[in-house]
């Protein structure tokens, strides 16, 4: 099974909807993706991701099934008192770096930065939501890695955020949140790959195929917004 994974394009986050900018780029993304063998296309249901998801799907006449759970995360206080940076993840994990803090620490979410910051819970659903849709496609959490309950070889588009993207892919490798969000964070239309493999009641371990290639927008760029 091959996970596409697609960033949305430059987006209206006040509107929740994609920029001229943003569809030039869904239309590349499209163009992009055209030749590729999709089975089943799937996206965030904010309106930017499943927009973005459109153009994708006129290429290869399949339906758009949105999923609540790729919802991009949300920060801020859980009880109003004031956060680092408002809370807000990208900011903080910057200001980690910059100080040579701990991101591969697993209990980030107990740090002073994020154990009163509500993006704890925005992962755990992503999280949670994610690993009920792989079982749904034949693929079960067990520790760290994923059972093969059935032998799924479809190619799946997967359209969401950054945030939301990130917290998948740190679950799916195993990766705290904080060190994900650092390293997996995709441009607009940005295309992650992962595969996995092995046969039916076998033990697997994801693979990256390809990492975040946006090559497809060289030339309709646009400004470059973290998080949501």
């Amino acid at each position: 099974m091959r996970i596409i994974f697609v960033r949305h394009g430059h987006p209206n986050y006040r509107l929740d909807c994609l920029t001229e900018i943003g569809h030039l780029q869904g239309n590349a993304v499209a163009e992009r993706l055209a030749h590729e063998k999709i089975d089943r296309i799937c996206s965030s249901s904010c309106g930017r991701a499943r927009e973005t998801a459109e153009h994708i799907a006129k290429k290869h006449d399949l339906p758009v099934i949105t999923y609540d759970f790729m919802r991009e995360i949300g920060w801020g206080s859980v009880d109003g008192t004031p956060l680092f940076q408002n809370g807000h993840p990208w900011f903080i994990i910057d200001a980690m770096i910059e100080n040579g803090e701990n991101l591969h620490d697993p209990d980030w979410e107990k740090n002073e930065y994020f154990r009163n910051n509500e993006v704890t819970f925005h992962v755990k659903r992503v999280t949670k939501g994610f690993d009920e849709w792989l079982s749904s496609l034949g693929y079960q959490r067990d520790g760290n890695y994923y059972r093969v309950i059935e032998k799924n070889t479809e190619n799946v588009i997967m359209t969401s955020h950054g945030g939301a993207s990130c917290a998948a892919l740190a679950h799916l490798f195993s990766v705290p949140f904080p060190l994900a969000t650092a390293m997996f964070s995709a441009n607009y239309t940005g295309i992650t790959i992962v595969t996995l493999n092995g046969e039916t009641g076998q033990l697997t371990l994801p693979r990256f195929e390809l990492m975040n290639d946006a090559k497809h927008i060289e030339g309709i760029e646009a400004v470059q917004y973290f998080g949501k």
